[in-house]
């Protein structure tokens, strides 16, 4: 029989769900980040309450400035099983609507909507989410990649 304290542990990798309503541009510009920072050591995941048909192009355009390609997601619909399956829910202006479960980590960073603005506009949106995924690498005790 063997030792359980002899026997390696497998740490599981921690997940973050960002939240905003329409999944098109907080939420898309977060989880880009942190992919990105974590290098993949986070698992990631990002919904919207009411998705909107198309990531906000904008937001995208700031986070190519970035050096982030977010082109290729897509809005996704806020599920019970996104949420079970996540150690920290983030949520972004969605009230009400995250449901809620026992031994979540949950926040909500309040944050102004990037939707129908200029590039101008988004681009401090975009600096203040890289700042506190930033400072969630650091509570989930794990070194960014590329600061």
């Amino acid at each position: 029989m063997s030792n359980p304290s002899t026997e390696p542990t497998v740490a599981r990798r921690p997940s973050v769900l960002f939240v905003c309503v329409h999944n098109a541009g907080r939420s898309q510009m977060a989880a880009g980040f942190l992919g990105h920072l974590s290098g993949g050591v986070v698992e990631v995941r990002s919904a919207g309450s009411i998705p909107a048909d198309q990531i906000n192009p904008t937001a995208v355009a700031a986070m190519l400035e970035a050096g982030i390609d977010i082109r290729d997601q897509q809005p996704k619909v806020l599920t019970t099983e996104a949420v079970q399956a996540s150690d920290v829910v983030i949520t972004m202006g969605c009230g009400d609507v995250c449901p809620i479960f026992p031994g979540k980590r949950y926040e909500d960073w309040a944050l102004d909507d990037p939707a129908g603005q200029g590039i101008e506009a988004v681009r401090p949106i975009r600096d203040e989410i890289r700042a506190r995924v930033l400072a969630l690498l650091a509570e989930l005790d794990v070194a960014p990649v590329a600061p």
